[in-house]
């Protein structure tokens, strides 16, 4: 399949979202919908690092809030809220707990899929009139509280489409999809799941032709119902981001025609090339609501650690107030960027100038986590290394951002290409997606 970039990267005076982002003087509640939730997260958050499990608790707080519907347009039922909305919501909903607002950032970079894709977007990639239906129902489910958990990764593959073994194939008047997925988080508690799969037939692949966003094989997406044929195998065990609860799971299920995302077979990664922000940027809010949390519980063990000879504790060392002054910068530095990314990616999603500041959002915020955290360890020393101590956990939660797809050094090579003149999609050895 091949499609002139010019028909599906809307840029500045373009077709508009299906979700009208909320008006300038009515902004989307999320933050202060976040900030009546966000200490019952944090409360639950050693817990959920301990087991390893995403708590129910959370999942009914975030549920009652409406904060699951936060994106979803107001005429099915939600606030109305833009991608910039999410920046902010995430950021508050992180400093208590990274793993919940994690779980919820893939529900939410779901509807914010959904409802963002404008309905002449749609129209020109072939969308049917059943895919508007399907679409409005799942986005009016989720506001009223319906959890979507994304089943993308795999063993052995990552995040990276192109490289899936999940496969779908044409059965009756639906599909057939069967594989084993990896990273699902909160899969114990999804109502339905994102599940991204191959055509079994490998061997269709799309053209090539000048000028043109070659799309490779036929890989798709589709929203599964929880139930029969869906089973999740609760092994999650890893070092940080524990309290998301991603298990693996297991598929071999049978899907009517209007799961099929967009109604048409093969659009998975050419929508991931020019729309994302849904699976790059809006990661970035979440570790920068970590890397806060891990700055101010560094900062609240400092003030409070005394010492002989150090009759005003930490503070009183030059070189750890040094490192709060580094973190503080870098800080508000990421803030500046992230703003700076939702403010063009809701003025002009999909354009390659907004497309690079939203692979420059991840990439710093995985950086600024991490070596935040670490730089806070480091300041305050061993004892925040015990288990139960909240840098501890913020510590091992920050890391994971430079992990969390598209890792680092993905994001450091898209800007690479893009710096030095190249197509970041189109020109690199490996596929990217």
């Amino acid at each position: 399949m091949n499609v002139e970039l010019s028909e599906v990267a809307p840029g500045a005076g373009g077709p508009r979202p299906a979700a009208e982002p909320a008006e300038a003087s009515e902004p989307a509640p999320g933050t202060e919908l976040a900030r009546g939730v966000v200490g019952s997260l944090a409360a639950r958050a050693e817990a959920a690092d301990r087991s390893g499990e995403l708590p129910a608790a959370d999942l009914d707080d975030l549920r009652a809030a409406g904060l699951l519907g936060l994106l979803v347009p107001r005429r099915l039922g939600g606030f109305g809220g833009g991608f910039g909305d999410w920046a902010d919501t995430a950021r508050v909903l992180a400093a208590g707990s990274g793993a919940t607002a994690l779980a919820l950032n893939m529900h939410t970079s779901v509807v914010g899929a959904l409802a963002g894709t404008p309905d002449e977007l749609a129209h020109a990639m072939g969308a049917p009139e059943t895919y508007f239906a399907a679409r409005d129902r799942i986005l009016t489910d989720a506001a009223r509280g319906s959890f979507i958990a994304v089943a993308m990764s795999e063993r052995g593959a990552g995040s990276r489409l192109s490289g899936l073994s999940t496969s779908y194939r044409r059965d009756g008047d639906g599909y057939r999809i069967t594989g084993l997925k990896s990273f699902c988080s909160g899969a114990s508690h999804a109502d339905v799941y994102f599940v991204a799969a191959r055509a079994a037939d490998r061997d269709e692949q799309a053209g090539e032709a000048p000028g043109k966003i070659d799309v490779p094989g036929k890989i798709s997406h589709f929203l599964v119902p929880a139930g029969p044929g869906v089973d999740v195998e609760p092994n999650w065990d890893t070092l940080g981001m524990r309290g998301t609860g991603s298990h693996d799971l297991r598929l071999d299920v049978w899907v009517p025609a209007d799961a099929l995302v967009g109604g048409l077979e093969g659009l998975s990664v050419l929508v991931a090339q020019v729309m994302p922000q849904w699976l790059v940027a809006s990661y970035a809010a979440v570790y920068a609501g970590v890397a806060r949390a891990a700055f101010d519980a560094g900062a609240q063990h400092a003030r409070g650690r005394t010492a002989p000879g150090l009759p005003n504790g930490l503070v009183g060392l030059p070189a750890v107030r040094a490192r709060f002054g580094q973190a503080d910068a870098a800080l508000a530095a990421l803030d500046l960027v992230i703003d700076e990314c939702a403010r063009r990616v809701n003025a002009d999603p999909g354009s390659p100038t907004t497309n690079a500041w939203v692979w420059r959002a991840k990439l710093l915020a995985g950086q600024t986590a991490h070596e935040v955290a670490s730089s806070m360890v480091e300041a305050c020393g061993t004892a925040v290394t015990r288990r139960g101590h909240p840098l501890e956990r913020l510590y091992r939660d920050a890391r994971c951002g430079s992990l969390q797809p598209a890792t680092s050094d993905v994001c450091a090579d898209w800007l690479g290409l893009a710096a030095l003149g190249g197509d970041p999609d189109a020109d690199a050895a490996v596929p990217r997606w």
